[in-house]
């Protein structure tokens, strides 16, 4: 069996291996997309094929739509040649559950696969077409936050942008100035309105995108090369909308296991490539099964009824406070603390950790003892029911091979979020900010995993981070092992807000925290015995 519009005429076998196939014909689909497009969205990546265009095949096997999605790739032209115009669009979803066991859909709502490129005319014209129509309701993006980044770190432009800035927008290259020229295209076919909508899974995504969108519209402007009319046009949220979001889902790499899995089924060609730009992808997506999205409800054309397939929509505060009760209670605190503990005593994989007493005991501490007393509720998703299923169904997932590793990269930039918004709650409300333990645990842990030391004393790899080298050098003396090599050296650094949010010594939570690190410097094992004292 092939993966594509021809494949799916063999339907008893695809059954027969219990893959859901869609219920509409993909090619009518796909030209009522040609005649009235509703929606594009920039990103061909697995969270849009494996999410996204998940939800769209919702409402066409419900005969809620009959338009698809036009997927258009800014950054990795490859994979549209190689893993979308193969398969007709479609993509082998296949959803990991705690059990082992999976479920298995072909996605087919994605009517073509479009390079988001000026340079080639064929593929440009595409898209533009899409931009002009007025059935056109929305564009979203999966693109990740850097795709936004219009400077470089030292803050200056890109050289692509500053080029795009001072070019025809026919010619725009960067994926921000792109988007621009499109708007403009729309704008000068009627100006019909849209909703320009980031999925991304970053804080405030919809200002990022809104705020890059129109410094290059702004600069076109000033360069004579559009109009005051044309910035009039995209700086009206009633007719150019750009909705916030908050997307939760893991998509990790296609995992040999399911491959070799699929092709025991009698499934060809689902063998992954790697692009040209390094890009690991395959016809087949691996995910979790849950997910979450959650929309600023600002469509000023329309917009499909995907509340009908599981988004939930709402104004832009109940869209900050979910990725708020994400990021500062339910999840992420948990994934960091876990991490950096993971990474000290001999873990390489999440849901291992998840088999340890003192890891969990850590993590459930944090999230319902700690932080659901002082969390940020959305009221459209409940945080109690977040963590039970974070720590009863997502961390346990043995199909889901993250690393605390790469969770632990740039930590001293997340830390601050995540710990410190909770511990800030504690004080604006008067709460005794002595009676955490969970987070000054994963506070001392996270400073003793800086001295690049296990709980055997071996010597470790510390991931990435924009502050490794001088937080490690303000740390130089102190010896894992040998806690009479530490003298205060953490009091400069815990006094430091720009990284925890608030001055912890001011706070009064520095003398705990200095107290259990200074305990896992003790020997060997140190680290889990500090842990199992304070959660025991």
């Amino acid at each position: 069996m092939e993966l594509s519009y021809q494949g799916l005429a063999d339907r008893a076998g695809w059954e027969a291996a219990n893959v859901r196939l869609p219920k509409f014909d993909w090619k009518e689909m796909a030209a009522e997309t040609e005649k009235a497009p509703v929606w594009v969205h920039f990103g061909a990546g697995n969270i849009f094929r494996g999410f996204i265009a998940a939800l769209q095949q919702r409402l066409l096997d419900e005969g809620l739509a009959k338009s698809g999605i036009i997927a258009a790739e800014t950054f990795d032209y490859d994979i549209i040649d190689k893993i979308y115009t193969p398969h007709d669009s479609m993509t082998l979803m296949v959803s990991l559950k705690p059990d082992g066991s999976t479920d298995k859909e072909v996605i087919a709502s994605i009517a073509k696969g479009v390079k988001a490129n000026t340079a080639d005319a064929a593929q440009w014209a595409q898209l533009v077409a899409a931009f002009e129509s007025p059935s056109l309701q929305m564009a979203s993006f999966t693109i990740t936050e850097k795709g936004y980044a219009l400077y470089t770190p030292s803050g200056d432009l890109l050289p692509v942008v500053a080029e795009d800035m001072k070019s025809s927008p026919d010619k725009a290259r960067h994926a921000m100035s792109v988007v621009a020229a499109l708007l403009l295209k729309r704008f000068e076919a009627g100006a019909a309105p849209v909703a320009v909508v980031s999925m991304d899974n970053c804080s405030h995504n919809g200002e990022k995108l809104r705020a890059s969108v129109l410094a290059v519209a702004h600069a076109w402007k000033e360069n004579g090369i559009v109009g005051g009319d044309f910035l009039a046009y995209i700086e009206d949220e009633k007719r150019v909308a750009f909705p916030w979001s908050m997307i939760d889902k893991i998509t990790p790499r296609p995992a040999e296991a399911i491959e070799k899995q699929l092709g025991e089924l009698g499934i060809g060609s689902m063998a992954p490539v790697v692009t040209s730009k390094n890009t690991f992808i395959a016809p087949f997506v691996n995910a979790e099964v849950p997910q979450y999205l959650v929309v600023e409800d600002t469509f000023p054309n329309g917009r499909p009824p995907l509340e009908k397939a599981g988004v939930y929509f709402g104004d832009r505060t109940t869209v900050n406070q979910s990725e708020t009760m994400k990021v500062t209670t339910c999840l992420n605190p948990l994934h960091t603390a876990m991490s950096v503990y993971g990474c000290m005593l001999g873990y390489t994989r999440i849901w291992k950790e998840m088999e340890d007493e003192d890891i969990v005991a850590l993590i459930k501490r944090l999230g319902y003892q700690e932080g659901l007393p002082v969390v940020v509720d959305p009221k459209i998703l409940s945080p109690k029911a977040f963590i039970d299923e974070v720590v009863g169904q997502r961390f346990p997932n043995p199909f889901m091979p993250d690393a605390p590793q790469r969770i632990a990269t740039d930590t001293s930039q997340k830390v601050g979020i995540r710990f410190g918004e909770t511990i800030k709650s504690y004080l604006k409300t008067g709460r005794d900010i002595n009676t955490l333990v969970s987070i000054p645990l994963a506070l001392a842990g996270w400073l003793r995993y800086l001295l690049g030391v296990d709980d055997n004393l071996e010597p470790m790899e510390v991931s990435s981070d924009p502050l490794k080298d001088e937080l490690q050098g303000k740390l130089a003396g102190v010896k894992a092992g040998d806690p009479t090599t530490y003298h205060g050296e953490l009091r400069e650094i815990l006094s430091n807000a720009s990284i925890f949010g608030t001055d912890l010594v001011a706070a009064g939570l520095a003398d705990k925290i200095e107290q259990m690190f200074v305990e896992e410097l003790a020997g060997p094992g140190a680290v889990r015995a500090t842990l199992h004292k304070h959660l025991s």
